[in-house]
């Protein structure tokens, strides 16, 4: 759907105003240095049954697989309005637990490991760093070679996925890719919490995934695979929950793990979206961020921020638009103006030799 200008300066207007208020400084503090038991009592109280599974991930992005089962996807599911698993899944049927993308009572309420087995493998953390601290990633392929000793090193296409929280992205993509061979799928949250409800699901399956606690705010912290090993990295309403000010850092950080040639996938809240008109005051850290009640936070972007930050990480654009849509709830007759950011960003096969400066001339936004 399409704003209106009124639509759109009332919208400012009433984030204007639920801005005035700020969270007090000490407090702000807080947020940031307890963010992971905020998001460890989420994943306590909701368990697995908070999200719904985001099948939608194969229609918005089909870069997740690839191309061959893209293709194969395609042809089987060619009359079919959204694509549907096919019935050949390595596992059982059945329907995953899951709630609206964020539920109703969510608003009323909130606004207002060193060694492990892998694919009979032994894992180190040590080992994987040696390859990881690697500066330029130079050498990787060679190194690859003498070191097989790291999750997924037999894999020909790799996926991260940021943020996996309980696995609502996680399932949906393992159903299909293991009926691929060579591919492998990793994931990692915050939250151990988080990490735990994956791992303990009764389809997580460590011959096609590895998931890992794993803080992306924490350069020194290593990942448990070399650099530019990544086809793709997923990016889901994640990055809002990070502080702006690191926000840059993170991006430069997950661009490095991409081969040339590979695609970051980034969808998150956009700047007006209905969530964030539906704070109160005294919510407000800065600028476009919040708290909700339960201590988590969110930050609502445009696609110039978003152009930016991938920008400067070295990233070339594929997708980035302003998804806004309405959502309406007949029972409770409710209606949701959802606004989001949707992008696909690329590492380039060649880095560009071009001066920050005249990278910000080619703006194309302005």
């Amino acid at each position: 759907m399409q704003w209106s200008q009124e639509e759109e300066e009332r919208a400012k207007d009433k984030a204007a105003e639920n801005s005035l208020v700020k969270v007090q400084l000490e407090d702000q503090d807080k947020y940031e240095k307890e963010a992971s038991k905020y998001w460890n009592e989420f994943y306590k109280t909701h368990k697995n049954n908070f999200f719904k599974d985001r099948n939608w991930l194969f229609l918005e992005f089909p870069e997740i697989l690839p191309e061959k089962k893209r293709e194969q996807l395609k042809t089987e599911e060619k009359s079919s309005e959204s694509i549907k698993i096919n019935s050949t899944s390595c596992f059982p049927h059945q329907d995953f637990p899951g709630m609206l993308e964020e539920g109703e009572e969510y608003w009323k309420n909130n606004y207002g490991e060193d060694s492990t087995s892998v694919q009979g493998q032994i894992y180190n953390k040590k080992q994987a760093k040696s390859v990881t601290d690697n500066p330029q990633g130079k050498n990787c392929r060679e190194q690859l070679g003498e070191l097989e000793s790291f999750p997924g090193s037999g894999a020909a296409y790799r996926v991260l996925e940021v943020g996996c929280g309980a696995g609502n992205s996680v399932f949906p993509i393992l159903k299909v890719l293991c009926n691929t061979p060579g591919t492998f799928l990793y994931c990692c949250d915050f939250a151990s919490g988080a990490v735990e409800l994956v791992k303990s699901h009764s389809s997580y399956n460590s011959a096609w995934c590895f998931a890992f606690v794993h803080d992306v705010c924490d350069d020194a912290l290593p990942y448990p695979f070399p650099d530019e090993i990544l086809d793709v990295i997923l990016l889901v309403f994640v990055l809002s929950a990070i502080h702006p000010d690191r926000m840059q850092r993170v991006v430069n950080r997950l661009a490095k793990l991409l081969k040339p040639g590979g695609m970051l996938l980034f969808r998150d809240y956009g700047r007006y979206d209905t969530s964030q008109l539906r704070f109160r005051k005294g919510h407000c850290l800065s600028e476009n961020f919040y708290v909700r009640g339960d201590g988590t936070r969110v930050y609502f972007f445009t696609k110039d921020e978003v152009w930016n930050m991938f920008n400067l990480a070295g990233l070339t654009e594929v997708q980035n638009l302003v998804d806004r849509r309405l959502q309406v709830n007949r029972k409770k007759k409710v209606k949701m103006q959802r606004v989001w950011i949707q992008s696909k960003f690329r590492k380039p096969l060649l880095l560009s030799l071009s001066s920050p400066e005249e990278t910000t001339k080619r703006h194309p936004y302005g």
